[in-house]
C-alpha cells in the first residue's frame, strides 16, 4: 500500500528547505504553527518566524507592510480563518497593490473532520478566485506541494495556496513539474474528462479505475492552479467528450467547478455542442462534525461514489 501523506507535512518541510535556501523568506503564523506545520521553520530560523497569535487579520496586515520592504512572507492559518475572517485587509492590503504575500490555508475543506461547519472551509477557493491579482493552488500530494511551496515563492505576485490534514497517496513521480497556472493530465480517456483539484484527485483516479472495468475510459486532468486557469487545457480536453466532469472538496459554487464552466462556455471554447459538465463537491451547504471519510461519504466524494455519479450522467 502506498504511504500516505498530509499536504500539510509536505508544505512544513519544503518551507523549511526553501527557508535554508532563501533568507527573503519570512514565515508568520497565528498561533497554530504546530499544526500548520510551521513549526519546523520556527525552530529552524526564529529570527525569520513571528507568531502574531489568535490575531489573523493583523497578520496579513504585518505581511503586507513586509512584503512592501522586499521580504516574501508566508502567512499560515486554517483556511477558514485566512480566507474568511481576514477577506478585507487581504483584498485592501494584499491584492489590490498585488503584493507578493503567500497565504496558506491548512486544514481545508470537509476533511477538516470533527472541528465542523465553524472550520470547514468550503468557499474558500471561491473568495480567493474572486480578487483580481490573486493565484489560487491547490496541490494533489506531497510531490506537487512541495514543488508548488517553493513556485510560489518565485510568483511574482499574491497567491493562496490550500491544504489539507487528510492523508494522500504520493500520486505524482519524481519527474512530475508544477507550474503555476497549468494543468497536468494524469490519466487518458476518451469517454469522459474529470477535471479534479487536491485531496480530490486520488478519489478521482479511484473513480477511474471502476469505470474502466464498465469500459468507460476517463481522462483525469489535475487541475492545481485554479486561477489562473489553464484556459487551453481545459478546452482541449471538454472537447469532443459528451460529459465533463469537475470534483473538489468544497463548494460548487464558486470554485473549481464554476472555473470550468465559464471557461468552456465563452464563445471561444471551440467545444462540443453535445458537452454538459456534472459538478461534484458540496452541494450548498455548510459542514458539520464527523470522521472525514464519513463526511466524504455524504457528500459523495469517495471513489466509487463518483464512479456511480458519472455513469449515472453518462446514461
Amino acid at each position: 500500500m502506498a504511504q500516505l501523506t498530509e499536504t500539510r507535512e509536505a508544505y512544513g518541510r519544503a518551507l523549511l528547505e526553501l527557508g535554508s535556501r532563501r533568507e527573503d523568506v519570512v514565515v508568520l503564523d497565528a498561533d497554530l504553527y504546530k499544526s500548520t506545520r510551521t513549526v519546523l521553520f520556527r525552530e529552524a530560523f526564529p529570527e525569520r518566524f513571528v507568531d502574531i497569535g489568535i490575531a489573523e487579520a493583523d497578520m496579513v496586515s504585518t505581511a503586507a507592510g513586509m512584503a512592501a520592504t522586499g521580504l516574501i512572507p508566508f502567512c499560515n492559518s486554517f483556511a477558514m480563518f485566512i480566507t474568511g475572517v481576514c477577506y478585507m485587509p487581504i483584498r485592501t492590503q494584499i491584492a489590490y497593490p498585488s503584493l507578493p504575500v503567500k497565504l496558506v490555508g491548512s486544514s481545508a475543506g470537509l476533511t477538516q473532520g470533527p472541528d465542523g461547519a465553524s472550520h470547514q472551509s468550503l468557499e474558500d477557493i471561491s473568495l480567493m478566485r474572486s480578487l483580481p491579482n490573486m493565484a489560487v493552488v491547490s496541490p494533489a500530494d506531497e510531490v506537487e506541494t512541495t514543488q508548488a511551496t517553493f513556485a510560489i515563492a518565485d510568483w511574482p505576485g499574491p497567491v493562496y495556496m490550500r491544504l489539507g490534514r487528510y492523508p494522500v497517496p504520493c500520486l505524482l513521480g519524481r519527474g512530475y513539474k508544477f507550474e503555476v497556472g497549468k494543468a497536468r493530465v494524469l490519466r487518458e480517456g476518451g469517454d469522459v474528462s474529470i477535471f479534479v483539484t487536491g485531496h480530490m484527485v486520488c478519489k478521482s483516479l479511484e473513480a477511474a479505475e471502476l469505470l474502466a472495468k464498465d469500459g468507460i475510459e476517463a481522462k483525469v486532468i489535475n487541475v492545481s492552479t485554479i486561477k489562473p486557469l489553464d484556459e487551453e487545457a481545459v478546452r482541449e480536453a471538454a472537447r469532443d467528450v459528451p460529459l465533463a466532469v469537475s470534483v473538489e472538496e468544497h463548494s460548487i459554487i464558486g470554485g473549481l467547478g464554476s472555473a470550468v464552466a465559464e471557461c468552456i462556455s465563452e464563445p471561444e471554447s471551440g467545444g462540443s455542442t453535445r458537452l454538459r459538465l456534472l459538478r461534484l463537491g458540496v452541494r450548498d451547504t455548510f459542514g458539520e462534525s464527523g470522521i472525514a471519510d464519513e463526511l466524504l461519504e455524504k457528500h459523495r466524494l469517495t471513489g466509487r461514489l463518483i464512479a456511480e455519479d458519472i455513469r449515472r450522467a453518462l446514461k
